[in-house]
């Protein structure tokens, strides 16, 4: 499934969804407001109307995505910790590139690996991975790979991208961009990115803002799943903050397998023609969808699988979200107070 943001409605969106067709009495309940407090907002067809946070039919739920630009192809860079630390996670990271050339299409990838250390990276001069190739040339490609100390994943992306001319000879202006990072430790860049904001607006600004991350790297102690939790400087903040800032998928390096993140940032790339929901809808005359803020019905729902399809799809950059009922008590249709989980 692709990655999307979703969110729980207690604010007003500009989902002002609900016109005067629908026979439920919509209200919103700020946060911090009495249960039961109403608050009167305009929405665009200019009808008056009350949104509720929660009715007969549950409570509001968005699930929202912006569709990836229309591009020609796209360019892959793993980005690599190259620290002695790391060798034990080789059996996972070959798995996880594996899983990527499987899911990515037949054509229009290259793929290339470099070390997070700048120094290497600046001066990495391998030819990428092309459709045809297999996981046996990628394990060549790792093998020979410059390798080096340094923990700089942001600085050795640029330094790859920006300084390195063997680079500049096959990637491709016009195409998509994803950079993975792969990592153990904190992101530690003290040249060109002490502040992670300069890295955001960089990346930004990378191939028309069709530029996509995804990393692979400690999580915070609470969700992860290492039999040794890892130390708080070893916890990868900026790689995280960074990918989910461009919407992308963190992966936790101690994850038996890393192919199912790394399939979802090969699925980013492509068109949404489909939203999977969170939750299952309680009522699904209650979904609305829109397109920029605008009302949408070019679209349809099935149950069997709770999902939105698209019979027109959004254009490029175009943002959705896609607004529904859900029950609290029963938010994947388990049966009433079930939350699916059948124990040991």
């Amino acid at each position: 499934m692709k990655q999307v943001k979703a969110f729980k409605m207690l604010m007003m969106l500009p989902l002002l969804f609900f016109t005067s067709c629908l026979s439920v009495d919509y209200r919103m309940t700020g946060e911090g407001e009495a249960s039961g407090e109403s608050q009167i907002i305009e929405v665009p067809v200019y009808i008056l109307v009350e949104v509720p946070g929660e009715t007969e039919y549950g409570e509001i739920w968005v699930d929202s995505f912006d569709q990836p630009q229309s591009v020609d192809g796209v360019d892959i860079l793993w980005v690599i910790d190259t620290s002695g630390s790391m060798y034990r996670y080789d059996p996972e990271l070959m798995a996880g590139i594996e899983a990527m050339l499987e899911a990515l299409p037949e054509t229009g990838w290259r793929l290339a690996m470099m070390s997070n250390d700048p120094t290497k990276a600046s001066v990495e001069a391998q030819f990428p991975l092309v459709p045809g190739d297999d996981i046996g040339d990628a394990m060549d490609m790792y093998n020979a790979m410059g390798r080096g100390g340094r923990e700089e994943g942001f600085d050795a992306a640029y330094e790859y991208i920006v300084n390195n001319s063997y680079a500049s000879t096959w990637l491709r202006p016009d195409a998509a961009l994803l950079v993975v990072f792969v990592s153990d430790e904190e992101e530690q860049s003290d040249d060109h990115f002490t502040d992670i904001a300069d890295f955001k607006a960089w990346y930004g600004s990378q191939r028309g803002g069709s530029a996509f991350l995804a990393s692979i790297n400690n999580v915070a102690q609470a969700d992860s799943v290492c039999d040794s939790l890892p130390s708080s400087m070893d916890i990868g903040d900026r790689y995280m903050e960074a990918t989910n800032y461009f919407g992308g998928v963190v992966v936790d390096i101690c994850a038996e397998d890393w192919a199912p993140g790394v399939q979802d940032a090969s699925n980013r790339l492509e068109p949404y023609e489909h939203i999977e929901l969170t939750y299952v809808v309680s009522d699904e005359s209650t979904i609305r969808v829109f397109v920029n803020g605008a009302l949408n019905w070019d679209w349809y729902y099935q149950a069997s699988d709770n999902t939105v399809y698209f019979t027109v799809i959004p254009a490029g950059n175009d943002h959705v979200d896609v607004a529904y009922h859900y029950d609290p008590d029963d938010p994947y249709g388990y049966g009433s107070g079930d939350t699916g989980d059948t124990g040991s």
